[in-house]
């Protein structure tokens, strides 16, 4: 063979082939056999849904690279790293192969999932062994708040954020806090949270320490935990103790809140507690001075004060002279009236008033005030300003069943009784002749100084009536008049304004054997008039029974005149003879 060709073949036999084609040398099939095995055992399969570890190794804007020991690193959003926002660069994480490859060739991770595959066997261990575990909070939602602990959404009640009442919930979203599992609901998978564990845990402690050295008449500092309508709480450090409202203020209170607010830190006294000092009485005014101590030495009955109505009762009113000090007002002592009314009648609560000390107790801490005593009494001078028979003007106050209360001024009321508000008119109750309000003309009856008592009369600022009615109301006048009214005896015609007559029934009887009823108008006879009753009773019957009467008296005096007149004429013709003879008789006797 020639040297050229031998050159040529040794040129094929050694030519590499492989890279040629395939651009890389031939590998061998032993030494690739090597390789793909110490890959198995280096690298984890991708194909797999196992959860693995991996390890931050950079963290962007959007994602945390993670190397899981694959052929490439993995991508996980931050996102998923919420609950965990101290995320940083060599932390170790639980990741599940989410995507492969994605259109950029990029192996896709989840720590969410991952966190969800192991999270409930987690949460078992951690409420079997009472491990405190960290939970971020999501949001809020009724009753609550959601958070994320293990992957897993949990119920954070609103009762077991805090050992106080919690008023913004929003406060705590967005956070990361540790957490107790204090529930789990396998069949409905879920999980119930609290952080109130953790604070009790502790106070417990502090509870026990607080309670063991509690003594009455000690002073402690507190918070404000909650305040109600009937007092405060105060939290001492885990022990809750109550400030009640009278115990919070010398002065009257309407509300707690007056006086304190939530949060705020004070000092209290303790007042009084129970055997096993659970129930805490707390005090906050008895950490001052009582206001009666402090009270002006000089201060005595006659002195002028001034102060502002706190308490309003229809008895009277409590003043507040000054902070934690009160006088009352009774209402006998807010006018010189011997009527007395409601003492809403002369103040309200937050009026200032002033008003003479009338008795004054530093010992049992009492205080009667007047206001009437500013002015001077209205019935010093009462006879010459309203003597008896005087006509005045004043105004309705009030209705009794016997009469009205008229007042003439202030401080000089005077009774009208019911009989002397009208001359004609029968009152059953005041109230068919005036109004409360209405101005009325009175007169002075009577006067009772020492007694402070006014009797009044309205009918007597006019002539009675009955005075001139004795004469056009006779007996035996007749009037004309409708049936207003028709009661069990009889009925009642309404004469005018003032003469109201009764009519007995059989005297209702007509000519034609009926009655008179209701609305019939007719004439009727008055039968009997008593001035001093005001009582007129009348006759419908009485007008043709009395005309049937004289007519049979006239019938029967005619017959008895007819009888005289022959009885005369008879006596008359027969005597004649006899009359003769007796003539004879004498003048032969004078012969």
């Amino acid at each position: 063979m020639s040297e050229i060709t031998k050159t040529q073949e040794q040129f094929l036999a050694d030519f590499n082939w492989d890279t040629f084609e395939q651009g890389i040398d031939a590998v061998d099939t032993a030494q690739l056999q090597q390789f793909e095995e110490l890959v198995d055992k280096t690298f984890i399969s991708t194909d797999n849904e196992e959860v693995v570890e991996g390890v931050v190794v950079r963290i962007t804007d959007r994602d945390a690279i993670v190397d899981i020991n694959a052929k490439s690193e993995g991508v996980i959003s931050l996102n998923e790293f919420r609950y965990n926002p101290d995320l940083k660069v060599g932390d170790k994480v639980e990741v599940l192969i989410d995507v492969k490859e994605d259109k950029n060739g990029q192996l896709v991770l989840s720590h969410r999932k991952a966190r969800t595959i192991k999270a409930w066997d987690r949460v078992i261990a951690a409420h079997d062994t009472g491990e405190i575990v960290n939970g971020f909070v999501k949001c809020r939602t009724k009753g609550g708040m959601i958070v994320d602990v293990f992957g897993i959404e949990a119920f954070l009640p609103g009762s077991q954020i805090d050992v106080k009442p919690i008023r913004d919930y929003d406060q705590y979203v967005n956070k990361t806090m540790e957490f107790k599992v204090v529930k789990i609901n396998h069949e409905f998978k879920n999980v119930v949270v609290s952080h109130k564990a953790l604070i009790e845990a502790d106070i417990e402690i502090q509870k026990k320490e607080i309670i063991g050295q509690l003594e009455k008449g000690q002073v402690l500092e507190g918070v404000v935990k909650n305040i109600t309508s009937y007092g405060v709480f105060i939290d001492l450090g885990g022990v809750d103790g109550l400030i009640h409202i009278t115990d919070l203020s010398w002065s009257r209170i309407n509300h707690p809140s007056e006086v304190l607010e939530l949060d705020q830190k004070l000092n209290v006294v303790i007042l009084d507690f129970d055997d096993e000092k659970t129930r805490i009485q707390l005090g906050l005014k008895q950490l001052n001075a009582h206001p009666w101590d402090a009270l002006d030495a000089n201060l005595q009955v006659g002195d002028k004060v001034k102060g502002k109505v706190v308490v309003l009762a229809d008895y009277g009113a409590f003043i507040e002279v000054a902070e934690g000090v009160e006088g009352l007002i009774h209402v006998s002592e807010m006018s010189w009236s011997t009527h007395l009314r409601s003492a809403q009648d002369f103040v309200k609560v937050g009026d200032e008033v002033e008003a003479v000390i009338l008795t004054l107790d530093r010992e049992d801490r009492k205080m009667s005030l007047g206001i009437k005593q500013l002015t001077q009494d209205p019935w010093n001078n009462i006879a010459e300003k309203y003597p008896v028979g005087s006509k005045h003007t004043g105004t309705v106050r009030n209705f009794t069943n016997f009469g009205i209360f008229v007042e003439l001024e202030e401080g000089i009321d005077g009774l009208v009784y019911i009989s002397d508000l009208s001359w004609t008119k029968k009152i059953k109750h005041p109230s068919e002749f005036v109004s409360v309000g209405d101005k009325l003309d009175v007169v002075v009856l009577e006067l009772d100084v020492e007694g402070r008592k006014l009797s009044l009369g309205h009918k007597q600022t006019t002539p009675n009536p009955w005075d001139k009615y004795e004469e056009a109301f006779a007996v035996g006048t007749i009037h004309n008049g409708a049936i207003s009214e028709v009661v069990d005896k009889g009925a009642t015609v309404e004469f005018g304004d003032d003469i109201v007559a009764f009519i007995p029934t059989r005297h209702l009887e007509k000519e034609d054997g009926k009655k008179l009823k209701k609305g019939d108008v007719a004439d009727f006879k008055v039968i009997e008039f008593n001035k001093e009753f005001k009582r007129v009773v009348a006759s419908h019957t009485a007008i043709f029974r009395e005309e049937e009467e004289k007519n049979v008296k006239a019938q029967e005096e005619k017959s008895s005149n007819n009888n005289n007149t022959n009885a005369v004429e008879k006596t008359t013709l027969g005597d004649i003879d006899a009359l003769a003879e007796l003539k004879a008789k004498m003048e032969k006797d004078n012969n």
